[in-house]
């Protein structure tokens, strides 16, 4: 055991980098006891975003993984698996023309409860690229200087998700969860409900404008907020998969980049996320 690793009784903790992520082994996720569960949501409150590598998750285990935390989320408009609507779909192949998580972005921060968390699982995995790429809002907000801090603290900003999910997975807008692409408004600088932190709660696919400012003001404020999110590598980890691996991240504290190089090969899993609460 290396001097970064730690183990608890059940389970060995290796950090990734000192900012974000963190490996987990000596684990079965099909398998959990309260108390292992336990040990892995203390790591994951740490390192915001965990690894585990060769698991056998089938649907209704995936599911059960994702109930430990809470109320399963249903993905707007991405396709599921057949008898289990909370479990989506994650497929790329040579007939791809996009594919999700193509650029840095929280996941489904247009519902007006975005996902807590998010549970991806990859049986099928390319022999080389399709890296994960992760970042720490919670980061990124303490870096911003306090006179940015102090402006961006009463700003609501508008996510929207039309231009996204319209023809993405070949639905119709009235055949999606709610008959409607979903839009809401969400506070800049969101709090975490468990620890208390703050988080830059804006991203490059969904967040459109700041409220209250003018169009050319909230464009050159979310350009500025982005690129200070997706620009410092110190902010983030890369995660290398292996057949069967599992990652699930803090969608409150969290953004990710699903690197699109191994067309046109394949890479293929499911992904479960949990509901969350309303951003304040």
């Amino acid at each position: 055991m290396t001097i970064s690793e730690s183990r608890t009784s059940r389970i060995t903790v290796s950090p990734v980098n000192p900012t974000l992520g963190a490996e987990i082994s000596g684990v079965d996720l099909a398998n959990l006891d309260d108390e292992t569960w336990r040990e892995i949501e203390a790591a994951w409150t740490d390192h915001l975003v965990v690894f585990f590598r060769d698991q056998d998750l089938p649907p209704d285990a995936h599911e059960a993984l994702g109930r430990r935390i809470g109320e399963l989320h249903l993905h707007p408009a991405a396709p599921h698996v057949e008898g289990h609507p909370s479990v989506m779909i994650i497929h790329a192949d040579e007939r791809s023309k996009v594919v999700a998580g193509n650029g840095w972005h929280t996941d489904v921060s247009c519902d007006e409860r975005p996902p807590s968390a998010t549970i991806l699982h990859l049986p099928v995995i390319p022999d080389l690229g399709g890296d994960t790429l992760f970042l720490s809002t919670e980061a990124a907000y303490e870096s911003l200087s306090r006179p940015m801090q102090d402006f961006l603290a009463d700003k609501v900003a508008v996510h929207e998700s039309a231009h996204i999910y319209r023809g993405r997975y070949g639905s119709k807008e009235s055949e999606s969860r709610d008959g409607e692409f979903p839009s809401a408004e969400h506070p800049v600088v969101r709090t975490h409900p468990v620890t208390g932190r703050r988080s830059l709660y804006v991203n490059r696919a969904f967040t459109t404008r700041i409220k209250g400012l003018a169009p050319h003001e909230s464009r050159a404020i979310l350009d500025l907020l982005f690129d200070h999110l997706e620009r410092r590598p110190e902010l983030q980890c890369r995660f290398t998969w292996t057949p069967g691996a599992v990652a699930m991240w803090d969608n409150r504290s969290v953004q990710h980049y699903a690197v699109w190089d191994y067309f046109p090969n394949v890479r293929s899993g499911r992904r479960v996320s949990v509901l969350g609460e309303r951003p304040y």
